[in-house]
C-alpha cells in the first residue's frame, strides 16, 4: 500500500471527517438522544472504519474495513430520510447530507476496486 503515508492523508478519510462535523452540529439541537446518538455513531464509524482499515496495513483488510465504512454511510443516509420524515431535520439539511454521504460511498467504492485489482 503506497498511496499514502498515513490515513490523515486520504481524502475518503478527510471527506468522512467533514462528513461527521456536519452531522454532529446538525443534530446539537436535537432533543431525540437516541436518534442523535445513533446517527453520530453511524457516521463517525465511516471515518474510523477508514482509519483502522489504513493502519492494517494490507489492502485486503483494507477493503474489508472500507466495506463497513460504506455501509456506515448508508445507515447515515437512511437515517437522513427518517430525520427528516419526523422532523429532526429540514429538508435541505438531509438531502444535503444524503448527497454528501453517497458521494463519499462512491469514492470508497472507487478506492475498493483499486484495492482489489490483482
Amino acid at each position: 500500500m503506497n498511496f499514502a503515508e498515513q490515513f490523515e492523508d486520504l481524502e475518503i478519510w478527510q471527506e468522512s471527517r467533514r462528513l461527521y462535523k456536519v452531522v454532529y452540529k446538525l443534530l446539537e439541537p436535537c432533543r431525540d438522544y437516541s436518534f442523535r446518538d445513533q446517527m453520530q455513531r453511524a457516521s463517525l464509524s465511516v471515518m474510523n472504519n477508514i482509519s483502522e482499515g489504513f493502519e492494517r496495513r494490507t489492502a485486503k483488510d483494507f477493503a474489508r474495513f472500507l466495506d463497513l465504512a460504506k455501509a456506515s454511510a448508508g445507515e447515515v443516509r437512511s437515517m437522513a430520510y427518517a430525520g427528516e420524515d419526523v422532523g429532526i431535520m429540514n429538508q435541505s439539511d438531509a438531502k444535503d447530507l444524503r448527497d454528501g454521504f453517497a458521494t463519499l460511498s462512491k469514492r470508497i467504492a472507487a478506492f475498493q476496486r483499486h484495492l482489489r485489482k490483482p
